[in-house]
């Protein structure tokens, strides 16, 4: 079987799915109960300054989106950094960590942005015998009205500061959250490997309302009538978060700085298509809050039998291996041509593809042959671009074929050439030419 240990930053787990910050990793129970399904590590929820304790509401915290089967496909939450207190969390860490020493065990911090502070609580987290801290720089609901988490990632000075100071303060390797809730997700990220951060872990939460009670006009979730908004996690936000990933992953300052990678992570193949943008780690909340913590015994299976059928033996085999793929627009061949073919033997003639492409696309699919209801790609009208594929609900019935080297164009007139590098003239369109020069 493949080898999925995995070592990030120096952090040792047995496999490379961590549960993320967030309501699983709150207390001493719920991290053991993790632990012995099978996961690698956790991320110890979120722990403030020694102080009042904060107050979260006692009601409502989530609202959810559902698919038509009732699947969770995104859920809000409004609930704050951990209420318990922090002596008895910072006792748990140490227990759990003695305990399963095998085992990754981070804790996530937050506190004000003031150097003092976080000079407060960096010795009595690394005293717990924690293996490395990740830096709260995203939670974008009412901890940064109080001037943490998104308000300072949102600021990529603010990041490079604090960093600065944890790195200066602790032996810990220090993990930066960052948010997504900004307009270019390189600048914090760039600010924090300045700072001189071991990783980043990315993404926390996206600002949302999920839906209003159109009976008492108030956000979902309500608290006595009024609602807020709260962090978006879950399926629906994970293509935010790999692109997130892949910017980081590509971009020239930061090529090289080690990813954890949050956002919708359900799956084995959730967790491998994130490592091949370059993250070394997946951390998952929102699928173990849904389905248990042992949704981790698939993931480690499935991620091995993948890795066994491709020949991957170690996570190094394949992490990053997606990111020289990853292009600008500007750089796609667009001397590719891809057709649709519909398979007729699994055709069940519902006739998506062809309203579909009737009326919001290209006009390419017929409906009716001699009478009869069939439904078949007119090439010369097809531009390939895949809505009918996406529409069908039969998988595998509509396919995308590429054009062979000296095959016609029926849409363009132009034969194709080797590698689709160039293009010449088909006899009755001698304007092609020019056309595509």
């Amino acid at each position: 079987m493949a080898d999925i240990r995995s070592d990030f930053v120096g952090i040792k787990s047995p496999n490379p799915f961590w549960l993320a910050s967030a309501p699983p990793t709150d207390k001493a129970y719920n991290v053991v109960r993790a632990f012995k399904a099978g996961w690698g590590g956790v991320v110890w929820k979120t722990l403030g300054e020694e102080g009042p304790p904060v107050v979260n509401v006692n009601g409502p915290r989530y609202g959810a989106i559902w698919g038509p089967d009732r699947r969770l496909i995104g859920l809000n939450n409004i609930e704050l950094i951990t209420d318990r207190d922090l002596q008895v969390n910072l006792q748990e860490i140490k227990q759990v960590k003695r305990d399963w020493p095998d085992r990754a065990l981070v804790v996530s911090l937050m506190v004000p942005c003031v150097e003092e502070a976080w000079k407060a609580i960096l010795p009595v987290v690394e005293d717990t015998g924690a293996d490395g801290i990740e830096l709260n720089f995203g939670c974008p609901h009412g901890m940064s009205e109080r001037g943490m988490g998104a308000a300072v990632g949102q600021v990529p000075e603010y990041v490079e500061m604090v960093v600065r100071w944890c790195k200066q303060n602790t032996r810990m390797p220090v993990i930066t959250k960052l948010t997504p809730n900004i307009s270019d997700i390189r600048n914090p990220a760039r600010a924090a490997h300045a700072g001189g951060t071991d990783a980043v872990s990315l993404i926390n939460t996206i600002n949302s309302i999920t839906s209003v009670n159109l009976d008492s006009f108030s956000p979902e979730p309500s608290i006595d009538g009024k609602g807020t908004h709260g962090g978006y996690c879950g399926p629906a936000v994970k293509p935010i978060a790999m692109n997130m990933v892949a910017e980081i992953a590509r971009d020239q300052q930061t090529r090289g700085l080690p990813i954890s990678a949050i956002g919708g992570i359900t799956t084995w193949r959730d967790a491998a298509e994130f490592m091949a943008l370059g993250a070394g780690t997946a951390q998952v909340c929102t699928a173990a809050m849904t389905y248990g913590f042992k949704i981790v015994e698939e993931m480690i299976e499935g991620l091995k039998n993948w890795m066994d059928e491709k020949g991957h033996s170690t996570l190094d085999d394949f992490i990053g291996r997606a990111v020289p793929n990853v292009t600008d627009w500007q750089y796609l061949n667009l001397n590719y041509v891809a057709k649709a073919r519909i398979n007729q033997d699994a055709c069940i003639k519902c006739g998506r593809c062809h309203i579909a492409c009737e009326d919001t696309s290209h006009q390419a699919i017929t409906h009716m042959v001699d009478g009869a209801r069939h439904f078949e790609v007119i090439e010369a009208e097809c531009v390939g671009c895949n809505l009918c594929v996406n529409v069908c609900p039969v998988e595998g019935c509509i396919t995308m074929e590429p054009l062979a080297v000296g095959a016609l164009d029926q849409r363009t007139g132009l034969w194709v050439d080797s590698a689709y590098a160039n293009w010449t003239t088909h006899p009755n369109n001698p304007s092609a030419r020019q056309a595509a020069e």
